[in-house]
C-alpha cells in the first residue's frame, strides 16, 4: 500500500502544446503520484501522444515544464531516465532480430545484462517464438515484444502509449493486472488507449483533451 497523499511523481505545470499552428492543449496542469493509474483520453488529433513524448523529455512544451521530485527534468535528465520507462505507439521492434534478440538488446541498453529473456517472453506468451524473426511475427505479437519490457523494469514511471493495440482479451486483463501490481508497489502508469478499461475499477484516474478547432479568417 502507497502512503496518503505522498509526494507526486510527476508534475505536469502549465504546459502549452502547438502543432502546426494549432494549439493542442493549454495551461494543462495535473500530478501523478505513487500509486496512480492515469488514462489520457480524447479524439484522434487532441494531442495524446504528443502529451505523453512531453511527459517523457522527447519533445518540448510551447510553454510550461514537467517536473520530476520538484524539479524540471531537463535539469535532472539522468536521474529521469533512470525512473522511466517510455513505449511509444509504434513498438520499436526490429524485424531482422528475433523476439528474444529484440527484448535482449533493449533490456541491455538499460542494463539488464543478464535477464531471463525466456521467461520474459513466456509472461508475454510468446514461449515457442523466441527464435522467429519478428519480420515474421504478427503485430499484436510485436507489441508484446516491446511489451515485454514492462515485466522486467526498475522504472518507478511508465508512459505508454497505446499498449492494448493489437492484444487480445487475455491479454489486455495480464496487461491490466501488471498495471496494478505496479501501482501497488509504488510506482504510477501513464497511457493512452481507445479500450476500456476493466481491472482498474476506481484505482482508475482519467485526464480528457479536448480537440481544439482552428477558426478560419
Amino acid at each position: 500500500m502507497t502512503e496518503q497523499n505522498p509526494k507526486p511523481l510527476l508534475q505536469a505545470q502549465a504546459l502549452t502544446c502547438i502543432r502546426e499552428e494549432r494549439i493542442l492543449f493549454d495551461e494543462l496542469s495535473f500530478d501523478v503520484g505513487p500509486g496512480d493509474i492515469l488514462q489520457i483520453e480524447g479524439p484522434n488529433g487532441a494531442g495524446k501522444t504528443s502529451l505523453l513524448r512531453i511527459l517523457a523529455g522527447l519533445s518540448r512544451p510551447y510553454s510550461g515544464r514537467v517536473c520530476f521530485n520538484d524539479r524540471a527534468i531537463e535539469d535532472v535528465r539522468d536521474e529521469y531516465h533512470e525512473a522511466l520507462l517510455y513505449l511509444g505507439h509504434l513498438p520499436g521492434v526490429k524485424s531482422e532480430l528475433s523476439a528474444e534478440e529484440n527484448l535482449d538488446f533493449n533490456l541491455k541498453i538499460t542494463g539488464f545484462n543478464d535477464a531471463p529473456i525466456e521467461q520474459i517472453l513466456a509472461k508475454v506468451n510468446l514461449a515457442g517464438f523466441e527464435d522467429h524473426p519478428a519480420g515474421h511475427l504478427s503485430a499484436g505479437q510485436h507489441r508484446r515484444i516491446a511489451l515485454a519490457r514492462l515485466w522486467h523494469t526498475d522504472a518507478k514511471i511508465w508512459i505508454v502509449d497505446e499498449p492494448l493495440t493489437a492484444i487480445d482479451k487475455k491479454g489486455v486483463a495480464e496487461l491490466e493486472q501488471l498495471f496494478l501490481d505496479h501501482a501497488d508497489r509504488g510506482g504510477c502508469v501513464i497511457l493512452t488507449t481507445h479500450q476500456d478499461l476493466q481491472l482498474v475499477g476506481d484505482r482508475l484516474k482519467k485526464l480528457r483533451l479536448q480537440y481544439h478547432f482552428t477558426e478560419e479568417a
